[in-house]
C-alpha cells in the first residue's frame, strides 16, 4: 500500500508501517512541513497515496471526500496520549490495512477499532 505519513506522527509511525511492507514517504521527507491541508491531500492525490494523520480536519468529509483519494486515516487518540496509545493505534492500522481496502474511503482509527465512513452518496 502507498501511504503518506502527516507531519505529526513522526518517524517510528513510518517505520512501523515500511516494516509491513508499506510504501510510505513522509510530509517532513517531502518538504512540506506546514504546508496547507489542500496541498498535502492534493500530493497525495497526485501521488495515489493514502494520507494517515492525526489531524482531525481530514475527518470532516464536507471538506475532504475521501472517495476523491486513496484514502484517508485519521488516528484519534485519548485527550492525553502516551506512547503506548500511539503504538496501539499504528498496530491497529497494519491489521486494518492487511484485511482490508482504505482506498476511497476514510477510517477513523483507534486503539482495536476502525470506524469506516461511508459517502452517502456512493453505492454499496
Amino acid at each position: 500500500m502507498r501511504l503518506k505519513v502527516d507531519e505529526n506522527l513522526g518517524r517510528l509511525a513510518a517505520e512501523l508501517l515500511r516494516a509491513r511492507g508499506h510504501d510510505v514517504e513522509t510530509v517532513p521527507g517531502q518538504n512540506l512541513c506546514s504546508a496547507s491541508d489542500r496541498d498535502v491531500i492534493e500530493r497525495c492525490r497526485a501521488e495515489s497515496r493514502c494520507l494517515i494523520t492525526l489531524d482531525l480536519d481530514f475527518a470532516n468529509p464536507l471538506l475532504f471526500r475521501a472517495t476523491a483519494y486513496a484514502g484517508i486515516a485519521v488516528l484519534r487518540l485519548p485527550s492525553k496520549p502516551t506512547h503506548h496509545d500511539l503504538m496501539a493505534c499504528i498496530h491497529t492500522l497494519n491489521s486494518a490495512l492487511a484485511t482490508g481496502e482504505i482506498g476511497g474511503r476514510l477510517w477513523i482509527v483507534q486503539p482495536g477499532r476502525v470506524r469506516q465512513y461511508q459517502d452517502p452518496s456512493v453505492e454499496a
